[in-house]
């Protein structure tokens, strides 16, 4: 019978490429090998770095708990400058949200400039943002905080939005009928339908706001990261090796954590 079904199949062809997709394929390559050249990745380079990283190695075993307090105090301030940054990112993409979806939006121009808005905060990076920040507020968790509530606005942002536009039209229309306000409608259909979306978005938003924070702090951020720099300019890499188990327990937690909490909301 499979046999009778594939043979009534029409034979797959092979579609030629349009002009603009060969073009683009052969800049794409050309780029690649452009970025594998200027690597500098030679063999040579790699058997000398396999000898730097025992070395390394080496120094950083057994890990130094010393400074083990210390470390974990700053682990606990990277924390809440993700927390913090991901629960304002969060809410104050919810607005973001309902004027960059179609069936909430008011205007089609509010719609345009909300959506060029939301992919100018996707498209610059959490990092350069921080960099941003410390200049207009000064070192510390302020500009660490800040920098990942802008990179969430922008990526629950779109998510949310796009969650808005997935609602089925049924109820939304029956509010209407009934003469409910754009506020009734939002508040009765919209929240209660994408709520658990917007949670399951917002968690993974703090999983990646953690890593995030720690990358933050190499720039003078606050938290962990600046004891991480701290450790490696003064090549106390024992304790570099204690900072980074810290990390590596911390995000797995998080990440372990936020994972249950999505499965019992969806």
């Amino acid at each position: 019978m499979q046999t009778e079904l594939h043979s009534l199949q029409p034979p797959v062809r092979w579609k030629r490429p349009s002009p603009f997709l060969f073009v683009l394929g052969v800049v794409m390559l050309s780029i690649f090998l452009h970025g594998v050249s200027i690597s500098g990745l030679t063999a040579e380079r790699m058997i000398r770095g396999v000898f730097r990283l025992y070395e390394f190695l080496d120094d950083a075993f057994p890990p130094d708990l010393t400074r083990l307090p210390n470390i974990l105090k700053a682990t606990l301030e990277t924390f809440e400058m993700a927390l913090v940054g991901t629960v304002f990112g969060a809410f104050l993409s919810l607005p973001l949200a309902l004027l960059a979806a179609k069936n909430t939006t008011p205007y089609l121009l509010v719609y345009r400039v909300t959506r060029f808005f939301i992919g100018f905060l996707r498209a610059i990076p959490d990092l350069i943002w921080g960099l941003i920040f410390i200049v207009v507020v000064g070192l510390g968790p302020g500009p660490g905080i800040l920098a990942i509530a802008v990179d969430v606005m922008g990526f629950c942002g779109r998510f949310f939005a796009e969650r808005i536009e997935e609602i089925e039209p049924g109820t939304v229309d029956a509010l209407r009928a009934l003469g409910a306000s754009q506020a009734g409608v939002i508040i009765g259909a919209i929240l209660p339908e994408t709520s658990a979306s917007f949670v399951a978005s917002t968690l993974f938003s703090l999983e990646s706001s953690v890593r995030s924070a720690v990358v933050l702090g190499l720039v003078g951020a606050g938290g962990i990261g600046v004891e991480l720099a701290t450790s490696m300019q003064l090549l106390r890499y024992d304790q570099a090796l204690t900072i980074i188990l810290v990390i590596f327990l911390v995000v797995i937690a998080v990440e372990q954590v936020s994972s249950a909490i999505r499965r019992r909301l969806i």
